[in-house]
């Protein structure tokens, strides 16, 4: 009953016997429970292989399926360290940085300016020297923002290629704190103010190329980008008409979902978003005579979250009423989105995943943290599980450690990376000493 949470893992999931005989779960090549001896608990994982498969995923559909020329962003809002910054570099892709420290994680990993991308609805005076001095593109958010920028330029110089983003009055069907393109949403620029700032750009010499717009994260359904689009690409039409003005690149932002628990399964793939909006942009834009823009996706989540595994240990099982709760040495100090989103996650136990008989209480899977709202999965079926047997959590490489939190004193879990077999320590775990580096005695 529990095979289907298999494809939940990533790509590499394998079951092999333990020096016991007895099956395990491996991912890229280890036993998590080696990894779980040497690295401790909790523990995040990552599989380099996996996500190698969703950025060529995203290429090849971009290279079948659009006939201008394309490339992928990665949101590094999802997951970002700096081998993280690395992988991403090394594949080409551009790295989209919110603000000032995300942009020095990408700084210090090597990343060349020309892959690098400055995000934010409210950038500081900071952020914006960081972008201009840093960043091979900036993506405004509004007027008052852009002044600011040609107020700097004229001070210190050169401006990077400026991109604009809009908001198309349109969000996608997700949870209400992930939606960003409604009418009254806190970012980006409605049409009339988009129309002004080109003009405000051309005034002032300033480099815009290209237009940004992003509806919100998690959803599931390509055709919910298409009204969004249509807004897009009319804008478009009257910017080429009034200021003679053509985007040599436009991002529909990403936000595309995945399946995190096994009843999200089927999920409809990386190629059918990519071909619907591909599709669309260029039947929108194929009157008029400049070529095609850049189709730039913005892909986070879906290039990240699969790839990522959460291993817990669990200390106390106890039943209270009509529930069998198991509590780990993790929860809402790492995963915060169960609690802010209802998020719904799966699990496995990492020795002897399938064959094991289910029992009629289902289980309540919860951290050690003094919050009722300290809840991982509700209701889950599972095995009988003993203290101190190891749970894995798939799909957990999005986010999850990017919202992370010291609540209680928790101490943010090592991330290791892996490939082939090998495991490379990514971020080590932090210590209590950690917890008192920003004090003054």
């Amino acid at each position: 009953m529990y095979r289907d949470r298999l494809s939940l893992f990533p790509g590499t999931v394998a079951l092999t016997p333990d020096k016991r005989g007895t099956p395990a779960l491996h991912v890229g090549g280890r036993d998590l429970n080696e990894l779980a001896a040497e690295f401790g608990t909790p523990l995040y994982i990552y599989d380099e292989e996996t996500i190698d498969n969703a950025v060529h995923a995203y290429q090849d559909a971009l290279n079948r399926h659009y006939p201008g020329p394309t490339g992928i962003t990665y949101a590094g809002k999802a997951s970002l360290n700096l081998a993280m910054a690395h992988l991403m570099a090394a594949h080409g892709l551009l790295l989209d940085c919110t603000g000032i420290g995300e942009m020095h994680i990408a700084r210090t990993a090597g990343v060349p300016r020309a892959q690098l991308l400055m995000h934010g609805v409210n950038k500081s005076r900071a952020d914006l020297q960081a972008g201009l001095a840093q960043a091979g593109t900036l993506v405004v958010d509004n007027l008052p923002e852009l002044e600011g920028i040609a107020q700097l330029v004229h001070d210190r110089g050169p401006a990077p290629a400026l991109w604009l983003r809009i908001r198309p009055g349109y969000a996608v069907d997700t949870h209400q704190f992930r939606q960003t393109g409604q009418r009254d949403s806190k970012f980006g620029m409605d049409a009339g103010e988009c129309v002004d700032a080109v003009a405000f750009c051309q005034r002032n010499e300033l480099p815009v190329t290209g237009l940004h717009f992003h509806q919100g994260s998690h959803f599931h359904a390509a055709e919910e980008v298409l009204p969004a689009l249509d807004v897009v690409c009319e804008l478009i039409g009257r910017l080429h008409q009034e200021l003679n003005w053509w985007p040599q690149a436009l991002s529909p932002g990403g936000g595309w979902g995945i399946a995190y628990h096994e009843a999200d399964l089927p999920h409809q793939s990386i190629e059918a978003y990519v071909a619907t909006v591909a599709a669309a942009l260029a039947e929108n834009l194929s009157s008029y005579s400049p070529p095609l823009p850049r189709l730039q996706v913005e892909p986070g989540r879906s290039l990240v979250a699969r790839a990522g595994v959460a291993i817990y240990r669990v200390g106390t099982v106890k039943q209270a009423g009509s529930r069998r709760w198991l509590l780990l040495d993790g929860g809402m100090a790492d995963n915060i989105r169960p609690a802010l989103y209802q998020a719904r996650y799966s699990a496995l136990p990492v020795t002897d995943p399938l064959n094991r008989p289910p029992i009629s209480e289902n289980a309540w899977l919860a951290g050690p943290y003094c919050e009722s709202g300290d809840l991982l999965i509700e209701d889950l079926p599972l095995p009988e599980i003993k203290p101190g047997e190891l749970l894995a959590v798939p799909v957990s490489g999005a986010y999850q450690l990017m919202m992370a939190s010291n609540y209680n004193g928790a101490l943010r879990p090592a991330v290791v990376m892996l490939r082939d077999g090998a495991a490379q320590l990514a971020q080590r775990r932090e210590t209590v000493d950690d917890l008192l580096l920003r004090d003054i005695a």
